[in-house]
């Protein structure tokens, strides 16, 4: 039996659990419990037995989240024991953070020493990136705070995961103080992200400052450390199917089925607010450089598709810098613009980093005020650059975030349950905010004129 086949069985059984269930649900036929429960078992076999064949990770998190909702809803008091393997999951997780964040912020900075020599376009680029993912920031904050799709969802005895500690009152002299590190090793410890990334960033600068002599091999290190830690995470996340299936079986055996229509309504949330970004900033800026919006569309539609696919804006970079340079912008402006707008121009990701944050908030009952919201923006708009063009890397901000807030971490799990639906969208913005970057300095570099550009030739 091959995938297809697999797929095709999985998906008959599935519509006829949904029919069956439609029909006893509103009297139309009568069946035991223990038969919808045989029922709704061969159904979630043949996606198991799908899954072994298709050999994807994000498949098996996917069914995770299935088996744990099942085995949450028909075995609560055997679900409510499985919080320990999600424990060890997040544990691992957390274990990243510092690391990670560190070697990605200081190559960030550091990597890209032609900045200097570059200068105006330099400057061009990184006020338009701040420019955008801003306003990504505050349209994910806007979305999320009209639709709540968090408000409802039952929170788990014992915060689930952990005990946090209760915060003190704090002046806005604390908050400022608490910002810049004491002793980074006390912020790591605690896992304060806003100490570790003012640490990381005048570490960057510093570098950038020294001679090449020494400046060479602390990059490469960094460098190293950047590319050792997404490997870590990639390890970590061969567990992810068991700590969220855990997850989730714990959370409806806790609190019903119902969660699962937040988790639906935060997916919907985002793909408007997604769609809202694209029709508000990208549409207007693309006719204020006067950009043949439709050969755009088509010359970037592999590399965004490519993105979609594999949820990965970095494996999208060759062909959408090939597509930028058929729309007539210069090899020096792509070479320098695209790779630079990887570590900072990801507006899938921040708008999704906002909106996750909040749903948090939102899911365990600490809403939170307008100003910690403004400053967890500031947090995030931070925290964000540079490791979000991985997948699932996102997890590792939001984690950190929300326990420098003071948050449970807990609903972060349910995200992740549907994280991939929502990564396949925020990626593909991301792919398509640094394409339109690129034509942006171009422009504004006065190296393209996109009303004279030769006949389009297929790629």
């Amino acid at each position: 039996m091959n995938k297809k086949q697999a797929a095709l069985i999985a998906l008959s059984l599935i519509t006829i659990v949904a029919i069956l269930h439609t029909l006893e649900h509103y009297g139309l036929i009568s069946i035991p419990l223990v038969g919808l429960a045989i029922t709704r078992w061969l159904a979630i076999a043949s996606i198991i037995w799908f899954a072994i064949k298709k050999k994807s990770l994000t498949t098996w998190i996917l069914v995770s989240m299935v088996v744990g909702a099942e085995v949450g809803h028909d075995w609560p008091t055997v679900a409510v024991n499985f919080q320990v393997l999600s424990k060890i999951f997040l544990s691992m997780i957390k274990t990243v953070i510092a690391p990670l964040l560190f070697g990605t912020l200081v190559v960030g900075i550091a990597g890209h020493s032609d900045i200097k020599q570059v200068g105006r376009m330099g400057w061009k680029s990184l006020l338009y990136f701040e420019i955008v993912t801003t306003i990504a920031l505050f349209i994910g904050l806007a979305a999320i705070n009209i639709s709540q799709a968090g408000v409802g969802i039952k929170v788990p005895p014992n915060a689930l995961h952990e005990n946090l500690p209760e915060p003190k009152p704090q002046n806005w002299q604390d908050i400022v103080l608490h910002v810049f590190p004491e002793n980074i090793a006390k912020s790591i410890y605690h896992g304060d992200i806003l100490p570790i990334v003012v640490f990381s960033v005048i570490f960057g600068i510093s570098l950038l400052l020294v001679k090449e002599k020494f400046r060479g091999p602390m990059l490469g290190f960094c460098e190293s450390l950047s590319e050792v830690m997404f490997k870590f995470t990639n390890i970590v996340m061969y567990y992810a199917p068991i700590g969220v299936g855990a997850a989730i079986a714990f959370t409806v055996g806790h609190g019903g089925l119902a969660v699962l229509g937040n988790l639906l309504q935060l997916l919907a949330t985002l793909y408007v607010a997604l769609l809202i970004f694209m029709l508000v900033v990208f549409l207007p800026v693309a006719l204020i450089i006067k950009l043949p919006i439709g050969r755009f569309i088509r010359e970037i539609s592999e590399p965004v598709s490519i993105a979609f696919a594999t949820t990965s804006s970095e494996s999208a970079l060759p062909k959408a810098m090939e597509a930028m340079e058929r729309m007539g912008v210069p090899r020096k402006v792509i070479a320098f613009v695209m790779p630079t707008g990887y570590s900072f121009n990801l507006d899938g990701s921040t708008l999704y980093l906002a909106l996750a944050a909040v749903f948090v908030s939102q899911a365990a009952g600490h809403p939170l005020s307008w100003g910690q919201q403004i400053l967890m923006v500031f947090t995030l708009m931070l925290t964000s650059k540079g490791v979000a063009g991985v997948p699932r890397a996102t997890l590792v901000i939001i984690l950190g975030t929300v326990h420098s807030f003071n948050l449970p971490t807990w609903p972060v799990f349910l995200i992740l349950g549907i994280d991939e639906l929502m990564d396949m969208a925020r990626t593909s913005v991301n792919v398509i905010g640094n394409c339109l970057a690129t034509a942006v300095i171009g422009r504004w570099e006065g190296e393209v004129d996109f009303t004279k550009l030769p006949p389009e030739t297929k790629a």
